[in-house]
């Protein structure tokens, strides 16, 4: 109850405060700081995907913007040899605004990843915004089928369906690429799952459903039970390694990233960078209030 009060009010505290709970899980304000993050993270032997914080933008204005700072990082970031793709926000380009415009910012960052040869993740927001990522990513996969992947959640009790209706765009030449992940906005119960067990066992379904199918998942978890589920299924299948791969985000779980990688499986990290970090933060909190014990701590030990 303390932890949970403490995320409710933490968003009014003064960003100075809330950044100490922040800076060990973003790696900063700039595109060298990302860079500097991803470079170390390589040697540790993890892929990357960077993400430029900002969301639930208010104008296209702020749109446009964006698109121009993720064409200009990924020029920035190939020229520096770092093993890694992008993650993009449709929010962030105008989705609940203008979902042309979204889809037309959107694209043409991921014709600037394929000039590289690259690969752009299109996250999954909330409830709202399903149906019309979904829509975007489908229009994009037919004309960059190499180079876009997107995001579902094992939380909504659509996903399954979801997986379903998406296999008429799979060849085995290209396959479908996703990142699973649990889901981290609040939704009603109609239609999410609100129960740990309950999600875990919803979670563990969408990757058997896409392991089983020759769909790429990128296997987005800190939770033991559901890595573990994860490495039986891969065994069950007897999938290639280079068919899947794991995800976390930067700063989380560390030993648990490592003991996966010295089992030899891939593993990508999360690398959010930006300006925009205090709302990205916030959000996080919400999803695990544990976490506001850790900056209590750090305001008390500072003083």
């Amino acid at each position: 109850m303390f932890n949970k009060l403490i995320a409710a009010l933490l968003p009014y505290f003064p960003k100075k405060f809330v950044w100490l709970f922040s800076k060990p899980y973003i790696a900063g304000e700039t595109v060298e700081d990302a860079i500097k993050a991803s470079k170390d993270l390589n040697t540790k032997g993890c892929m990357v995907t960077i993400d430029i914080l900002g969301e639930f933008i208010k104008t296209l204005d702020e749109a446009e913007a964006n698109k121009k700072e993720y064409v200009e990082l990924i020029d920035r970031v190939e020229k520096e040899d770092i093993d890694g793709n992008y993650s993009v926000k449709p929010t962030m380009f105008g989705l609940l605004i203008d979902k042309e415009v979204c889809y037309q910012h959107i694209r043409d960052i991921v014709a600037k990843a394929a000039e590289y040869n690259n690969f752009i993740r299109v996250d999954m927001e909330d409830s709202p915004c399903t149906d019309m990522t979904i829509e975007i990513y489908r229009k994009l996969k037919a004309e960059f089928p190499k180079n876009v992947g997107l995001v579902l959640q094992a939380y909504l009790k659509r996903t399954l369906k979801d997986l379903e209706n998406l296999m008429d765009i799979h060849t085995e030449e290209v396959p479908l690429n996703y990142r699973l992940c649990k889901g981290i906005y609040v939704e009603p119960k109609e239609i999410a799952y609100k129960k740990y067990e309950e999600i875990n066992e919803h979670f563990i379904e969408d990757i058997d459903f896409c392991l089983k199918n020759g769909v790429y998942p990128g296997i987005a978890t800190h939770d033991k039970p559901i890595v573990e589920g994860s490495y039986e299924l891969i065994e069950k299948y007897n999938v290639p390694k280079e068919k899947y791969e794991f995800q976390m985000l930067y700063g989380v779980t560390p030993k648990l990233r490592q003991s996966i990688i010295d089992k030899g499986h891939r593993m990508r990290v999360y690398v959010p960078y930006g300006k925009q970090w205090f709302g990205y933060s916030t959000r996080r909190l919400k999803e695990n209030p544990k976490m506001a014990s850790h900056i209590m701590k750090a305001l008390f030990f500072k003083g």
